[in-house]
């Protein structure tokens, strides 16, 4: 009895295809900022974004390796060779610097909080006038035509951690916060538990209507942003990505 080969080398390719799926797999080490809930988990490395990406990556056989910086040190890591990739530029443009943008993998929801209690309206930039604004790394370089003055007066404070920013807007150390709506809502939500005091109500206004762009990731190997491309893709039409988010926004 003659065997048929055709069957042989069906497995034959099965196994080339995935042998070269395997070789091809890399880690990747990316740059993400330090704790940034429920967004990023530097001691868990989990979160919304981690998560996206290591899922995205993953489909090319890619395993993301999170390392952690301050904000404003991100951009530096990428110009510096650090790392392979890193989550946003930061508002610093890296084309120069060997750098391939990726799709968005998360766009954050930027906006002004205050008490309520001490009604502000904000709605142009002369709103801010002698007002003490305190957020993230970089804010200043990502809405300039909002904070320039205020940086220049020196009413602008970048703080890092961002349970501080909610804590001492409730104490009244600062008028606004500039942050993403469900960061300062998860925060306000650990103070709240720990029972120190009462949160106050506050207002969320709205101020720019953010571009996805300007979220994107940044890879130093086209091949690998093209990989992270195909499986962000396949991570939304599967409806994985829209899992993800629920995951944590149930806060």
């Amino acid at each position: 009895m003659t065997i048929s080969s055709k069957p042989l080398q069906c497995c034959l390719l099965f196994v080339t295809v995935l042998f070269s799926a395997f070789t091809n797999a890399k880690d990747i080490l990316m740059a993400f900022g330090q704790n940034i809930p429920p967004y990023v988990f530097e001691k868990k490395d989990k979160g919304i974004e981690i998560d996206i990406i290591s899922a995205a990556l993953a489909y090319k056989g890619h395993t993301l390796k999170p390392l952690y910086f301050p904000l404003a040190r991100i951009p530096i890591a990428f110009k510096n060779k650090q790392v392979d990739a890193i989550m946003g530029d930061m508002g610093i443009d890296l084309k120069m610097h060997g750098g391939f943008y990726a799709s968005p993998a998360v766009t954050y929801d930027n906006v002004f909080i205050s008490l309520k209690s001490k009604n502000h309206v904000i709605k142009k930039p002369s709103d801010l006038d002698k007002l003490l604004v305190v957020s993230f790394q970089g804010a200043e370089k990502r809405y300039p035509n909002w904070l320039k003055k205020v940086e220049k007066e020196k009413r602008l404070f970048s703080i890092s951690n961002q349970f501080t920013q909610v804590k001492l807007l409730h104490l009244e150390r600062y008028d606004v916060v500039l942050s993403d709506r469900y960061i300062f809502r998860y925060f306000a939500k650990r103070l709240q538990s720990l029972n120190v005091f009462t949160l106050a109500d506050v207002d969320e206004q709205n101020f720019t209507t953010e571009v996805p762009e300007d979220y994107r990731p940044v890879f130093r190997d086209e091949k690998i942003r093209d990989d992270f491309n195909f499986g962000l893709t396949k991570l939304k039409e599967s409806g994985e990505f829209q899992k993800i988010y629920d995951r944590y926004m149930d806060i």
